[in-house]
């Protein structure tokens, strides 16, 4: 019996780096991509211990939980970390990185996420990068959220290794990632003796095998599916067209904030500035008293698919996660979800207004 998930073909060398190339064209990017075949941390983890080295200084944004992550990774490198932390529910300015690598003229690595989504904010990376550039560190962006959501252009805004994901905007599987390097964060990796060599989190072992060697061998079997996979998310954005796949991860944005200020109960956005939300995923407060995750729990009963999750850790009791990306960012998602949420409060005996939500949406977003 076939079946189009098993015995598949080994994937060619060729066809390897052509997904690469298609994914370097995704990001308007003339650096080397690499396609890392596990999930984005993998990736993210190896830029950190290839280009944070022991007796650096890093400046380590954190606007969320991955930026505390990587602030605990730079520190395990032996790296000094400045932490620039801001209140989860806004953004980072430009400024205040200026601040911080004034204070710490040292600083010659930056990482930042650019957009979180769970906690629902985005960070101006064009002008955090223009800072960073002038400044003379080395630039490592999380856009794993971002990807597809929301204009993404490392060459342009200095990144040096840029690192994304095909599970949110893109909508495709967890399992598949990539990275583009920079010739400065190559360079900064070959120097450092504490670099991730011969090694799964190596990216060096990726340029002295696969890139230099003009791509002829890969270093290891592939993953056909996710690789398959990957290939398929770019295709379908290249078919519909970059511009109009973040232009509808903005409309979902927009229509579920309205949605949800419109809804009542007492919800509220959890990002207090429209400017600071990210358009991969709308966070939402729930009044006080209310157990964020038992209404999600609720509101998902009558329908599991509905992409409603519960903030994560300490947040779990106070927000709720709207996830209106890849084949989510529709409409139709968002009108669903904010009804169920609405329903789910109700039930709770708080008042909302489900009608005055769908109008809302309905302005924001009109059907075409």
């Amino acid at each position: 019996m076939t079946h189009p998930f098993l015995d598949l073909p080994p994937l060619t060398a060729a066809h390897f780096a052509a997904i690469e190339r298609r994914v370097a064209a995704l990001l308007a990017t003339e650096q080397d991509v690499v396609i890392t075949q596990g999930e984005a941390l993998l990736p993210l983890e190896g830029c950190i211990r290839g280009g944070a080295r022991p007796g650096s200084t890093a400046l380590n944004v954190v606007t969320g939980p991955y930026g505390q992550t990587f602030g605990d990774w730079l520190r395990d490198c032996g790296a000094h970390v400045v932490d620039l932390t801001v209140p989860f529910h806004t953004a980072v300015t430009a400024a205040q990185v200026a601040e911080a690598l004034a204070a710490h003229p040292e600083i010659d690595f930056v990482s930042l996420v650019h957009a979180e989504a769970a906690t629902g904010n985005t960070n101006p990376v064009a002008e955090i990068g223009e800072v960073v550039r002038a400044h003379g560190a080395l630039f490592m962006l999380d856009a794993v959220a971002s990807v597809g959501a929301e204009p993404l252009l490392p060459d342009a805004w200095g990144v040096d290794l840029c690192v994304i994901g095909a599970q949110k905007a893109m909508g495709g599987p967890a399992g598949v990632s990539a990275v583009s390097v920079s010739e400065r964060a190559w360079e900064r990796m070959a120097a450092n003796p504490a670099a991730p060599r011969r090694s799964y989190l190596s990216l060096l072992d990726w340029k002295e095998r696969w890139i230099d060697g003009g791509r002829a061998a890969l270093p290891h079997a592939p993953a056909q599916l996710e690789m398959l996979g990957l290939e398929a998310c770019v295709a379908r954005i290249e078919e519909e067209g970059l511009e109009t796949v973040t232009a509808r991860h903005a409309s979902a944005a927009a229509a579920t904030r309205a949605g949800a200020q419109a809804l009542g109960g007492g919800l509220e956005p959890y990002v207090h500035d429209s400017r600071d939300a990210a358009p991969v995923a709308t966070t939402l407060r729930v009044p006080a008293g209310t157990d964020a995750a038992a209404l999600v729990a609720h509101a998902r009963a009558a329908d599991p698919a509905l992409p409603l999750v519960a903030g994560g850790g300490a947040l779990s009791k106070e927000m709720i996660r709207v996830n209106h990306y890849g084949p989510d960012a529709t409409r139709g998602t968002v009108l669903s979800s904010l009804a169920a949420v609405g329903a789910a409060l109700a039930d709770a005996g708080l008042r909302v207004d489900i009608e005055a939500a769908h109008r809302a949406v309905s302005e924001t977003w009109p059907s075409r």
